[in-house]
């Protein structure tokens, strides 16, 4: 079958079996798996799972998993776009997939604002992507998206994944990364997150900078207003967010 969508198969099968095990064990009860393309990761969730739905948007690569898999009555394949897709239609599950780049973060995005039925997903991303979910302060790579996700998930790379491993291979790395839903989230995580996001507005500017519009002199007199929000760590932004508010 001819590549379709910028995909990029991942076909090593020592990594698909480790991708498998870090999202399900030795078995659990359901899982999401995100544009399953021609069946390889599928194959190897099929035996560490009771119900596993393969949500592919591709209606060329839905019929082909269709017909391969047409004897394994615990999968359920489902043609649709994942980001207007509701994934708690199904119940709590493992969520999954090798991503395609291009809406890696909307998708990251989506799982974190799930409930905690949802507690686990692997994904394989863009090396890139990869190393700003796992950055630490102070890194170039430490950013918004870093702080959204590690405030709700604690954050582990499970393995880099070289060009090779695809067909066709990419021109970067990959990385696969697993997300384990913290058991304490922020009440006020909505809100949070907005707040996070006007601190790193602009980069390379301070926070007093990045502040100022929304906040006035409650954000010129925080102890932190000459730091850039890169020198922040996650769980500060809570009790700067508390502090800015307070006054």
């Amino acid at each position: 079958m001819p590549q379709r969508l910028g995909q990029h198969f991942l076909i090593r099968d020592s990594v698909l079996e480790r991708l498998a095990g870090a999202a399900c064990g030795k078995l659990t009860p359901r899982v999401i798996e995100i544009g399953p393309g021609r069946g390889a990761l599928t194959r190897h969730l099929l035996p560490r799972t009771d119900e596993l739905h393969a949500l592919e948007l591709d209606a060329k690569l839905a019929a082909y998993l269709r017909e391969q898999f047409g004897a394994e009555s615990k999968l359920h394949v489902q043609e649709g776009d994942v980001l207007a897709t509701d994934l708690s239609q199904w119940g709590s599950a493992v969520i999954t997939g090798n991503l395609p780049y291009y809406i890696t973060s909307p998708i990251i995005e989506k799982f974190l604002a799930l409930d905690a039925r949802f507690q686990t997903a692997v994904f394989l991303m863009q090396w890139e992507v990869a190393q700003r979910l796992t950055a630490a302060p102070g890194s170039r790579d430490y950013g918004y998206l870093t702080v959204a996700t590690q405030l709700v998930c604690e954050v582990e790379l499970v393995a880099k994944v070289p060009p090779e491993a695809f067909r066709p291979p990419p021109k970067v790395d990959s990385g696969a990364v697993r997300l384990s839903r913290r058991t304490e989230q922020p009440s006020n995580l909505s809100e949070l997150l907005d707040f996070v996001s006007l601190c790193f507005r602009q980069k390379r500017k301070t926070l007093r900078n990045n502040l100022h519009g929304a906040y006035g002199e409650r954000a010129d007199a925080l102890p932190e207003a000459g730091l850039r929000a890169e020198q922040i760590a996650v769980h500060d932004f809570e009790a700067l967010y508390r502090r800015i508010y307070q006054r």
